[in-house]
């Protein structure tokens, strides 16, 4: 579908509105992703096509086997994720920190405990390890992404695995970040969202999306979206089982439209029997926008009010994140686990983490870690916590001037070896095509290149003798002709 950009306006500040900007493949993503019936959720597994047959905007979601599809709770957490990263402001944010109590409170939790912390576990390992593979264009060449939308997750627990999630870090796909800096959002209303169902929810997200683009400011009393109900359950939510009845429909959506309706961003809805292929049955759906589209429309896209940013991003990277990332990086040092294989850190671990990042910067944190652990295999201390590696921060300092130095002779080193291989990558390069420019030398030239060529091998013997000259054949024709090989840099580029 052709999607009208709008640019949203951030400079200019207003009066206090709850935004979410959601980016515009993912609003798509996020009806077939997330199925709102939660027994139905747990069971599916396998691929969802959508767009199938269109090369350009094929999309599959690839569900997990083990986690099943992401359900009604996973959706609350996700909204709450792109809410966050939302009101972080510019630049995008592609990490995004919460505490265990401001993730519940956003996913709309209002108790907490161990069963909610598990109940969030799960979610946003259904949302880590849900699968997106993506086919479009890019300057006429067919590209194809595999991502998730949670790129990497970390936890924090008090203690043990059976412990709440003290706190979380998400990290975003790299391609909804890039889509959202170059404005491919749509920009939805967060306070009307909170007042809906999941159901609810999924449906305003996408009837806003389409009213926005069918929207030219003056058809506002002929706007109206209609769609095939099967559509919907499958593209809109998650898979819903399909009713055969008209009043099977309306008892399980139309409390939701209603909901919409009632809070003004609908004014109407209708199910009636589909007109086209009226043997194949089924119903379309036809909805209308209500005043609250209208303003919200005039809010986000014509007046172009920002919402005021809510969240510290430094002060989440400052508390959570970094201490977080520093945490899993000395687990993945200490145990050889790759940092996705780890279930969560330590609140001791992160404690220790932010008394450490006093100390030593985070860029610098790899190397102190690595100092740490060897120092302690030298005297066969089993480091099992981070608060073990502390004793070595003195001795770190001192020597790290000298690893440092160390470090920058690696590095040049380094350097040196590649430029080494560079240059005998070119010579090889030079040398062939010398030898293919002598094949095509009228034969004077090449006669005259043959002669110089076995004068100077004259010193050799047997089949060495016929190997050098070869190679004068070619180091001669290099000479002469110069000018019609290729330049170091002109190779370098085209090899780049």
């Amino acid at each position: 579908m052709k999607t009208e950009q709008r640019t949203i306006d951030t400079s200019t500040e207003a009066k206090s509105v709850e935004k979410l900007y959601m980016e515009n493949t993912l609003l798509r993503i996020f009806g077939a992703l997330f199925c709102h019936d939660p027994k139905r959720a747990r069971t599916r597994t396998g691929k969802i096509d959508l767009n199938r047959g269109d090369k350009e905007k094929h999309l599959t979601i690839r569900l997990d086997p083990e986690y099943g599809q992401p359900g009604p709770f996973a959706h609350k957490v996700a909204i709450a994720v792109i809410k966050k990263q939302s009101d972080y402001g510019r630049p995008v944010r592609q990490t995004i920190s919460f505490t265990e109590r401001e993730l519940m409170r956003l996913a709309g939790r209002t108790s907490w405990g161990g069963r909610d912390s598990e109940e969030l576990a799960s979610a946003l390992k259904q949302i880590r390890y849900t699968h997106l593979i993506a086919h479009f264009k890019i300057n006429a060449r067919h590209v194809e992404r595999d991502f998730s939308i949670f790129n990497e997750v970390m936890i924090e627990r008090r203690d043990s695995h059976h412990d709440p999630i003290v706190a979380c870090t998400v990290v975003l796909a790299e391609p909804i970040v890039q889509a959202l800096e170059d404005e491919h959002f749509t920009c939805l209303n967060y306070k009307l969202m909170r007042s809906l169902s999941t159901i609810g929810q999924a449906t305003y997200m996408r009837l806003f999306f389409h009213f926005a683009n069918l929207y030219d400011g003056r058809n506002r009393n002929r706007l109206a979206f209609a769609k095939r109900y099967d559509d919907i359950c499958v593209e809109w939510l998650g898979g819903l089982v399909v009713a055969q009845h008209k009043s099977k429909i309306e008892e399980r959506l139309g409390s939701h439209l209603a909901q919409l309706v009632q809070v003004g961003f609908l004014s109407s809805y209708s199910i009636e029997k589909a007109k086209t292929s009226p043997e194949a049955g089924g119903f379309v759906l036809t909805f209308r926008p209500g005043a609250v589209f209208f303003e919200d429309y005039g809010r986000f896209y014509q007046h172009r009010q920002q919402g005021t940013i809510q969240w510290d991003f430094h002060n989440d990277q400052r508390e959570i994140a970094t201490p977080l990332q520093v945490a899993y990086l000395f687990t993945e040092k200490r145990t050889g686990q790759p940092a996705a294989s780890i279930a969560y850190v330590n609140s001791k671990d992160v404690e220790t983490a932010k008394q450490l990042l006093r100390e030593v910067t985070f860029e610098e944190m790899p190397m102190f870690i690595d100092y740490a652990l060897a120092s302690a295999r030298k005297t066969d201390f089993n480091v099992q916590s981070l608060g073990g590696i502390k004793q070595y921060l003195g001795s770190y300092k001192a020597a790290r001037t000298a690893i440092a130095a160390a470090g920058e002779r690696k590095r040049r080193e380094q350097v040196e070896k590649e430029a080494e291989a560079e240059r005998i990558a070119y010579d090889a390069h030079r040398r062939k095509q010398a030898t293919n420019l002598f094949k095509s030398l009228k034969g004077e030239e090449q006669d005259l290149i043959r002669e110089q060529a076995r004068r100077k091998a004259g010193t050799f013997n047997g089949s060495l003798r016929v190997r050098m000259e070869d190679h004068y054949i070619s180091s001669i024709t290099a000479q002469r002709h110069s000018h019609e090989l290729d330049t170091f840099d002109h190779w370098k580029a085209s090899r780049g």
